[in-house]
């Protein structure tokens, strides 16, 4: 049984594409079989899907040979969805189910999984965020393969010294390697948004490039961040130690800025903060 064209699928059910839940389609299956080779996804691999929407890029892991666990937030993919899992019998999970909700170990009962999506732009961020700023890490993936917005990826991959370098850069470089594997033209997606997209692979790192506690790093990169156009000395006054000691403490010129800063040497920052609290 073959499935057919996604255009179809996407007319019969009534899918049109959801401003609100951020929903960009992904309809080319070429673009959508390299990113699941650029995940490394083969038949022994177990893939969380975040929004699968009409299935492009869950046929393309399926075809790959994975087994998927797929979370879908819009009622109205579910039933197109069936008809994927009909082809793929015992393969494709669907779960109703918000993203931003889900207890993600849980639901994948402590399997070690990828997590491969074209992710709704609306919670892209927000969803990452999420993943990397686990408690428990090693986390409940081994990888992750998302799409974002260009702009997006230029802040995850971004290093020290320019303006795409933040808060998402120090949190993705921290527990994870980030690399850009390619872009996907505005012309590949029903409807067309109007900027380009990038899809980046995280390789997880078993232990983060530097230690520091979770609490205390997000502490400081908030707050370095915040007012990032001032100098440390100034923009890290509000973290309730005296500023000039904690920057001593890290071995950090207090004149310098946020942005200027390494991962590293954040995680110093970190570990100050938390002897002198």
């Amino acid at each position: 049984m073959n499935l057919p064209p996604l255009r179809d699928v996407i007319a019969r059910h009534g899918l049109a594409a959801k401003k609100s839940l951020g929903q960009n389609f992904l309809l080319d299956l070429n673009l959508t079989a390299r990113i699941a080779r650029g995940a490394g996804v083969g038949p022994d691999s177990v893939v969380y899907e975040v929004g699968p929407g009409p299935g492009g890029l869950t046929r393309a892991l399926l075809e790959a040979g994975a087994k998927v666990v797929a979370v879908e937030k819009d009622d109205r993919c579910i039933e197109a969805l069936a008809e994927v899992q009909a082809v793929y019998p015992g393969r494709l999970e669907v779960v109703p189910a918000d993203a931003l909700k889900v207890d993600e170990a849980e639901l994948l009962g402590g399997a070690k999984v990828r997590v491969v999506a074209n992710l709704p732009y609306n919670v892209s961020t927000v969803l990452l965020a999420k993943w990397l700023t686990s408690e428990t890490w090693p986390p409940f993936f081994s990888s992750l393969t998302l799409m974002f917005q260009r702009e997006v990826a230029d802040r995850i991959a971004a290093p020290p010294g320019g303006k795409e370098y933040g808060r998402l850069s120090v949190l993705s470089q921290w527990r994870t390697v980030p690399k850009r594997l390619f872009d996907i033209p505005p012309s590949a997606f029903v409807p067309q948004p109007k900027i380009t997209s990038s899809v980046v692979h995280f390789s997880v790192l078993a232990e983060p490039v530097a230690p520091a506690e979770l609490r205390d790093l997000k502490t400081v990169v908030d707050a370095a961040f915040n007012q990032r156009r001032k100098m440390l000395r100034s923009s890290l006054k509000g973290l309730g130690v005296d500023t000039e000691r904690l920057l001593a403490e890290a071995g950090i010129e207090p004149t310098l800025r946020a942005e200027v800063l390494s991962v590293e040497q954040f995680c110093a920052l970190a570990r100050a903060l938390n002897a002198l609290r």
